[in-house]
């Protein structure tokens, strides 16, 4: 294991410390940086931000922050956020054509609920799915450690019954990835395909990111020789080239796939690629829950690090 993955794990684990993510939290200079991944806590602050990307050519997709809910207030309280956040991004107009939509994660809806949480969770993405598409947009269902991947599945193949332009996310670093994408590389699915972000054991992933790099290949040339809509999230300029390669291989119109980037990272680069006609979304987080959010991002780049850091110098 290099040095970058031994930082991944590190940072992977205090996404989980309690403590640290108290002195994060109180430190003065925290959310002035965090601003740079997170633009605020409410509707106002994601709202404006979505406006911004959109007056530049861009999409976004949006995500209320928080997961592995363990309460049912909780649990109802983020579906409540969706729908009030939906509604005000259709009273701004930048719903239209699914030029903004949301990201849900199920846990945040209540799967880890005893008893019949999946079933709760599910409930919740529906009420969330139908608000969405009376908006004139759509939901993508975000994926999160390989535990929960088989029931996020299943309740994909459920929503899409009813609202098919639901969006599923896979991550290259499973090895049964490949396989997923088989499964869903058909007509009128949207796949983002991204690397991922969560501290997960040999018996499942792969390790080193040379190898988790190598899967994404893999899989970005089954999403793309299918019928499916393929979303390319990556920061990583050679997969970005690779993908537009790909594309052009397999003869796929600008129209028929997007590359996907984070709030905050490479936004120049997310610009020139939506100047030069290709479409780009950017996924934006937002709320309270930012910590656990701040530590995978940074997990996935070494150099987020670094610029947390210099971000904590400069505002000393």
């Amino acid at each position: 294991m290099d040095a970058s993955d031994l930082l991944r794990n590190s940072l992977l684990q205090l996404s989980k410390q309690e403590k640290i993510r108290d002195v994060i939290e109180k430190a003065p200079v925290s959310r002035s940086v965090v601003r740079r991944f997170v633009p605020g806590v409410d509707n106002a602050d994601v709202v404006g931000a979505a406006t911004e990307i959109a007056a530049s050519g861009r999409m976004s997709t949006i995500d209320y922050l928080g997961e592995d809910t363990t309460d049912l207030a909780q649990a109802q309280h983020t579906r409540d956020a969706y729908v009030s956040l939906l509604t005000a991004l259709k009273d701004q107009g930048l719903t239209e054509g699914g030029a903004v939509e949301v990201s849900l994660k199920l846990s945040a809806l209540g799967q880890a609920l005893p008893g019949d949480g999946n079933t709760i969770a599910l409930d919740h993405a529906r009420e969330i799915c139908e608000v969405a598409r009376e908006a004139g947009t759509t939901v993508t269902l975000d994926m999160e450690d390989h535990t929960t991947t088989d029931l996020t599945l299943d309740a994909l193949r459920e929503l899409r019954a009813d609202f098919p332009t639901v969006g599923a996310v896979l991550q290259s670093y499973l090895y049964r990835t490949e396989a997923d994408c088989r499964d869903l590389a058909y007509e009128g699915s949207r796949v983002r395909l991204c690397k991922g972000a969560y501290k997960e054991p040999e018996s499942v992933a792969f390790q080193s990111g040379a190898d988790v790099d190598k899967s994404y290949v893999r899989c970005l040339k089954i999403l793309m020789q299918g019928k499916g809509y393929p979303m390319v999230a990556s920061h990583d300029p050679r997969l970005v080239e690779i993908a537009g390669a790909l594309a052009g291989q397999a003869g796929r119109d600008p129209r028929s796939f997007e590359y996907q980037m984070l709030y905050g990272i490479r936004p120049e680069e997310q610009k020139r690629i939506a100047d030069r006609g290709d479409q780009m979304r950017v996924y934006i987080p937002y709320g309270e829950e930012w910590y656990g959010y701040l530590m995978r991002r940074m997990a996935e780049k070494p150099a987020n690090v670094a610029f947390f850091l210099r971000g904590v110098a400069s505002k000393s």
